[in-house]
């Protein structure tokens, strides 16, 4: 008879029903273990099929996968045989277990399995993740005598904001279940691992790597007191009432964000990015806020010709649509925008700048995710700088620096 000593989080997550499960683990909290049971276990209940697990390396197939299955094999006494060159485990069933790599997603092809789990995915580039996850969906095509489903599962670290984060938490899908396990779930491990844990790594991998969240692991952070949860709010725009409008103008990638207020505590409420020009942000402002008295906080640099086939500039186009501009002569220092927007974000234990995370999706993970670059910028290779300079010229005109509390200058 088969024994399993399971955490909670294990249990939900290899008896998950969901299509695509993923457990997001701190160290120590067994999703590996859990990610070899769960598969062994349908290897055993749908005898002659092939099921598939992938490591991000074939290394790591070599020196955790195999140990691991042999252990819990050997401790469950079931026969197998491993052919190494093959990568294919053979249980006593003749259930099959084909094991893979990762490093050239392009290469998972030429076989069909029941179901598949992917260990580590989150250690993998974003473009390799997401190319390693439809490859295994479309692996996943064994029709089960039954008739069950065909299921891909994961299991990983959190490693920032990359793709599990995106898969699983930002977009939330039918089929797709979040399983979160923190080390201190697994009541095996060793006397003092989690202490010293807690003890060598700093708050926001304690959050990954001990809890199983989804934090900015870069150092560096352009705006690193922020926190979703704790800026949170959950605010929407009112019937008439004045919206603030922080804008970036870029050709393609023009963004706006919405802001209202509760008192003097700005609300991000909604958001456009990706818009093409300034006339097409003009119109989508007048489609979604009619009757709402409208007040922008543009880029300076609006005054040139900027959108694409305009006589006019940027910001003369916004005046001419009847919205009342509120800008500084020039952009102020890099430097200044994003001191004013961390000092709203949180400072002396205050956090006046909330943020409506569902409504503002982008501009909550640019927060999260923006990083200095090797000269001491913020970073724009992303291209989800331009949500946060939108938001950021809201708040340097409305809320200054050297008269943060006196609002006789706002126009």
């Amino acid at each position: 008879m088969i024994q399993l000593y399971l955490t909670e989080p294990q249990e939900r997550f290899v008896f998950s029903e969901s299509l695509h499960p993923a457990m997001v683990a701190g160290y120590g909290a067994g999703k590996s273990q859990a990610g070899v049971i769960r598969i062994l276990l349908r290897a055993m209940q749908y005898p002659g099929m092939s099921f598939a697990f992938v490591e991000p390396t074939f290394d790591l197939v070599r020196l955790i996968a195999w140990p691991r299955f042999e252990e819990i094999l050997g401790a469950w006494n079931i026969g197998y045989t491993l052919n190494k060159s093959e990568a294919v485990m053979t249980l006593e069933n003749g259930s099959r277990i084909i094991f893979r790599s990762a490093d050239n997603p392009a290469r998972l092809v030429g076989f069909e399995v029941a179901d598949v789990l992917i260990d580590e995915i989150d250690v993998l580039a974003q473009k390799d993740a997401q190319e390693t996850w439809i490859k295994m969906i479309g692996r996943a095509r064994q029709k089960k005598p039954d008739g069950a489903a065909n299921t891909v599962a994961c299991v990983s670290t959190p490693e920032g904001h990359k793709w599990l984060y995106g898969t699983f938490e930002r977009q939330k899908r039918p089929g797709y279940e979040l399983i979160r396990a923190p080390t201190s779930s697994n009541p095996y491990l060793p006397d003092g691992y989690l202490d010293a844990l807690k003890a060598t790594y700093p708050e926001n991998l304690l959050a990954a790597y001990c809890d199983g969240y989804f934090t900015n692991l870069t150092s560096g952070a352009v705006y690193p007191g922020f926190d979703r949860t704790l800026n949170f709010s959950n605010e929407e725009i009112k019937p008439n009432e004045t919206l603030h409008c922080g804008m970036d103008f870029n050709v393609s990638r023009g963004a706006c964000v919405i802001h209202v207020l509760r008192g003097d505590e700005p609300h991000a409420v909604a958001e456009f990015v990706n818009v093409f020009d300034t006339p097409a942000m003009i119109a989508l402002i007048k489609r979604d806020y009619a009757g709402h008295p409208i007040v922008i906080y543009p880029d300076a640099s609006g005054n040139n010709r900027k959108s694409n086939n305009a006589s006019e500039s940027d910001i003369a186009l916004l005046k001419a649509a009847g919205f009342r501009v509120s800008v500084n002569p020039t952009n102020p220092r890099v430097k200044d925008r994003v001191l004013s927007v961390n000092m709203m974000i949180h400072k002396d234990g205050l956090r006046r700048y909330r943020i409506n995370p569902e409504k503002c999706q982008q501009l909550v993970e640019s927060l999260e995710t923006q990083a200095y670059d090797r000269n001491g910028e913020p970073d724009k290779t992303g291209n989800l700088d331009h949500v946060i300079d939108a938001a950021g010229y809201f708040i340097v005109k409305r809320y200054p620096i050297k008269s943060r509390y006196n609002l006789a200058n706002v126009i």
